[in-house]
């Protein structure tokens, strides 16, 4: 599937918390709010951190465009991609809604990301068991780099955790 990114709006968000409260999403992330159906919370996170001119947040959007001007505000809302963290630990984070797993678009979503945020080096983590996504990474250049331990609110527990890193 072709997606491209364009800036968030506040329209996306609806989706991103119904997106990001699918309860098998939620287990494969593992590393997710304390509460995902807190709406305050919800609100409030990608309020402030729209603000923060140092986070990179893009919308993935199927490749189409409803009323034919090219700005593909006519596309299918995917998920979201984005990048945080001070200079020297740039971290990439993303989330694809579940009927869009399988079908390339968080490698493809990945990959344009880091096209537009260039800095290296560049960091994720993910659940050791979520091979999926640890998958999707190395798709995208990032190697194995570290592992630990981290409380998952999506699982109630502490899991282990890989970190990965992009250098090129």
């Amino acid at each position: 599937m072709k997606v491209r990114l364009r800036d968030v709006r506040d329209t996306d968000l609806p989706v991103f918390f119904t997106q990001m409260n699918d309860p098998e999403g939620c287990r494969m992330a593992a590393f997710t709010a304390k509460d995902p159906s807190d709406q305050v919370q919800f609100q409030d996170h990608w309020a402030r951190n729209r603000k923060n001119p140092s986070n990179l947040m893009r919308t993935v959007v199927g490749v189409s465009d409803g009323d034919g001007d090219g700005d593909g505000d006519g596309a299918e809302i995917l998920g979201h991609v984005a990048v945080f963290g001070p200079p020297e630990e740039r971290e990439v984070t993303y989330w694809i809604g579940r009927p869009y797993w399988g079908r390339g678009v968080a490698t493809a979503a990945l990959r344009a990301l880091l096209g537009v945020a260039t800095e290296r080096p560049m960091y994720a983590r993910a659940a050791a068991d979520n091979l999926a996504s640890i998958q999707v990474l190395k798709n995208c250049g990032f190697v194995l780099s570290g592992s630990g331990r981290g409380f998952a609110n999506a699982r109630g527990a502490e899991i282990d955790e890989v970190v990965l890193t992009l250098t090129d």
